[in-house]
């Protein structure tokens, strides 16, 4: 059988494409007798093409007979580039099946994917879920992975998956009948994963700012914390997943094929948890948002569905900054290459934390601020206007006092989620007609259709906006704040009071560094 084929597949993005792998095997002239001619074809990367070296040893070392021959490997399509480490073992029963190793067994409904050790053993890859997902939209029926992978790959219905740990555990499968498939049980998955070891219990004093942080959970609201070094921002932010209502199914789903593409799943199957993504300031823009040759996935879409926590918002470079204006505002991320064009999704709760000041104390009761005027207006200017104009609260996060430490009693996590739960079960029934799930996304449209307030109401309002300048931005802020407020109260009507406590989360409009 001098022709052999198999399938596996190419991720691109979070999507993945099929790619046949032909395996041709024709005799060599005679002065070339001493060894094979191995060659590969199909704009392979470096990675695929060192796969020959890794290939030859492992079937060797396996028992198999690499065939004397001059071997030509097609990777269709031709005109798309190929990556990664997941082709050897598709390329290795290739070149069995091309050598009668495999003898009458059909493979053109079967997926296969690893990287291949020299000893023949199968080493875990990127991006088996979007291939699994690919291959059950393809009428695929098999899928061969890495057992490392296994657990990711059987959340896909439909698909009987087989989880191999070497080649020749693959030939073994293949030559048996009636091999039993790995079922898993998906609702006890996303349950089990679904825990915390943090609580909002723990985290004593500032009141106010839990509040805020609950109406931002609730609502969908990106948030900025102010407050000097040790007063409980980072604490704060770290809990903020803990209190977001648990993902649904499809919404794990969609996480995981983010994580899946740069190996970040690590053996559970389903990431069940809301992701809580904190770079550094000192990350490139490529990492917060994605990049490279062949484009990757970067936080803000790493995040997606959970928290993207930016701490210290000031010491972050502003071009990196400016990037994030539009992956917040759409939800989604696309980044062009000469050669191909990617989406990310990145529907992320934004929150940032900053010091007052570079040294932290300005306003402070009891530590004096060393910030001339000058060093305190350049630090606040590292932050765009259109960056702030996106973020709906602003709050003060001061300093805890030592019987706030010692009294403090406070809602677990467990409760507030339940408060969100509810606000958000409102939510999605009013936008059930609409492609959005939460208060922050509203438009104007939907502002003037689902946030009206009355005559006292919007008194309150005329005064805030004249009396602190605020922009019409800021305007559709409130109004959508405080019907999120409004719904955590079970409300169907904004009143004043939902009002006046949004108007409340506007510090920087206050002329908060005056």
């Amino acid at each position: 059988m001098p022709l052999f084929k198999t399938l596996t597949a190419a991720v691109f993005g979070i999507e993945a494409s099929l790619v046949e792998v032909e395996v041709d095997l024709q005799l060599k002239p005679k002065e070339t007798d001493y060894a094979p001619i191995f060659t590969m074809v199909g704009l392979p990367d470096t990675t695929v093409r060192e796969s020959r070296e890794r290939i030859r040893a492992a079937i060797n070392n396996c028992g198999f007979f690499f065939p004397n021959n001059r071997i030509t490997v097609n990777l269709a399509p031709a005109n798309v580039r190929k990556e990664g480490s997941s082709f050897d073992l598709p390329i290795a029963l290739g070149i069995l099946g091309a050598n009668g190793e495999i003898n009458n067994i059909d493979l053109t409904d079967t997926l296969f994917l690893g990287e291949l050790a020299l000893d023949g053993r199968i080493r875990p890859v990127r991006g088996v879920l979007p291939a699994t997902i690919k291959a059950r939209s393809a009428g695929l029926k098999r899928l061969f992975v890495p057992i490392e992978n296994s657990h990711e790959a059987a959340v896909v219905s439909n698909m009987a998956i087989y989880p191999v740990t070497s080649l020749s555990d693959v030939v073994s499968i293949l030559s048996k009948e009636n091999t039993p498939p790995l079922t898993i049980d998906t609702t006890t998955l996303l349950s089990k994963n679904n825990s915390y070891d943090i609580d909002f219990q723990e985290v004593k004093g500032q009141p106010h700012v839990k509040r805020a942080l609950e109406v931002a959970s609730a609502g969908g609201h990106n948030i900025l914390l102010i407050g000097p070094p040790g007063s409980g921002k980072t604490m704060l932010a770290r809990r903020v997943p803990t209190i977001l209502p648990p993902l649904s199914f499809e919404e794990a789903l969609e996480v995981t094929q983010v994580h899946s593409v740069v190996g970040l799943v690590n053996g559970c199957g389903l990431v069940a948890k809301r992701p809580f993504r904190a770079p550094h300031h000192t990350t490139s823009d490529a990492g917060l948002i994605g990049g490279g040759t062949t484009p990757r996935p970067g936080e803000v879409s790493l995040a997606h569905y959970g928290v993207l926590f930016l701490d210290e918002l000031p010491e972050f470079a502003r071009n990196v900054l400016e990037v994030l204006r539009q992956p917040i505002e759409d939800g989604s991320v696309t980044i062009s290459r000469a050669t191909m064009s990617l989406t990310f999704p990145s529907r992320v709760m934004l929150i940032a934390a900053m010091n007052p000041c570079p040294c932290g104390y300005f306003g402070s009761p009891t530590r004096e601020c060393k910030c001339t005027p000058l060093q305190i207006q350049r630090y606040v200017n590292k932050i765009s206007g259109p960056l702030l104009d996106r973020i709906d609260i602003h709050i003060e996060v001061p300093a805890v006092k030592f019987k706030e430490l010692i009294t403090d009693i406070t809602d677990s996590s467990t409760t507030i989620r339940e408060r969100v739960i509810g606000a958000r079960t409102y939510q999605l029934e009013r936008f059930k007609q609409e492609k959005i799930y939460a208060n922050a996304e509203m438009g104007s449209r939907l502002i003037t259709k689902h946030c009206q307030i009355d005559a006292q109401a919007k008194n309150i309002l005329e005064k805030a906006i004249n009396r602190l300048g605020l922009s019409a931005r800021a305007y559709d802020r409130i109004l959508k704040v405080s019907r999120t407020i409004a719904d955590l109260e079970n409300s169907e009507k904004i009143d004043i009071q939902h009002i006046s406590e949004a108007i409340q989360y506007r510090s920087l409009d206050r002329n908060y560094w005056k």
